[in-house]
């Protein structure tokens, strides 16, 4: 029966330990900077706008749109006008439909997206045969893909997880890529000249050296995946936050297109901060010069 080694505990728990205070002292950082407070000054001052635009003066150009107080109270309403609301099933049967779509574009656009710049970087042939092609094809609108997506995959469900997996795909690859360039060349001259082989200085100089870069690309393919993922529901999908926005159109139910638009922003916000805590924690080297 094998049994833990106490002193591999006990640095896990140091680890740790270390790491939570770590996250707590940039957390008091950030209370006491005036960044949270301007943050919520910049959302009421948007709300303030959009109130006043909408519900005060009534702007021909806005005269159309539901104002904060109509949208807030359909969407806190128990009996909604147009269904959809904090107490509705179907709500939430959207959201989940939408995040499972994103989540498996993104997983398949940091799986393949990341080692294809890691190698783009690293070897300049494979990038020589490779770049030209991501140019020409990253260019091309999203809504452009939409009829060789349906026509490409079977059921409308493939169709819409390739094109969100398409947006996430060329800011993964591009990051990884500007990752691996930004690495300081004497670096690679270190390595070599310590004997390291080609396989370690890909594991221990250009993985490390990249990781800044690459979850920054990260939280930007996030942000794709979700409006690539609205275009590809609007035009392909029969659920989801995208299709809840442009069959509440069609349908004049204005208050809920603004319901969806805020929930996309959330949870798109939400992703990016965890993909960012995670980042975070697999560089805490680069997290304590950010301490300093």
């Amino acid at each position: 029966m094998s049994h833990a080694n106490p002193v591999d505990a006990a640095t896990a728990q140091e680890g740790a330990t270390s790491s939570a205070k770590l996250s707590l002292i940039r957390l008091k950082q950030w209370l006491r900077s005036p960044s949270p407070y301007m943050n919520l000054l910049g959302i009421f001052g948007f709300v303030a706008v959009w109130y006043l635009t909408t519900e005060v003066v009534k702007l021909p150009l806005f005269e159309k749109l539901p104002g904060p107080l109509a949208t807030f109270t359909e969407w806190a309403s128990k009996d909604p006008v147009y269904g959809i609301s904090f107490y509705t099933q179907e709500y939430y049967q959207h959201i989940g439909i939408s995040v499972w779509r994103v989540f498996q574009a993104f997983v398949l656009a940091t799986s393949l997206g990341v080692p294809i710049g890691l190698f783009m970087g690293w070897k300049k042939t494979f990038k020589d045969y490779t770049f030209p092609l991501l140019e020409v094809l990253r260019p091309i609108p999203m809504l452009a893909w939409v009829p060789l997506a349906i026509l490409m995959w079977p059921g409308r469900e493939a169709s819409i997880v390739f094109l969100t997996f398409l947006g996430s795909f060329f800011a993964t690859v591009l990051n990884t890529l500007l990752g691996v360039e930004s690495i300081d060349e004497s670096y690679f001259r270190a390595a070599s000249s310590l004997g390291a082989s080609e396989k370690q200085i890909f594991c221990k100089v250009i993985v490390p050296g990249a990781l800044p870069f690459v979850f920054t690309g990260l939280q930007i393919s996030m942000g794709y995946a979700w409006f690539s993922l609205v275009a590809g529901e609007m035009l392909a999908g029969e659920f989801g936050l995208g299709y809840l926005i442009w069959n509440s159109y069609t349908l004049v139910q204005y208050p809920v297109i603004i319901i969806a638009m805020i929930t996309l922003g959330v949870i798109g916000s939400a992703s990016s901060l965890i993909i960012r805590m995670v980042g975070d924690k697999l560089m805490q080297w680069k997290v304590r010069e950010v301490a300093r």
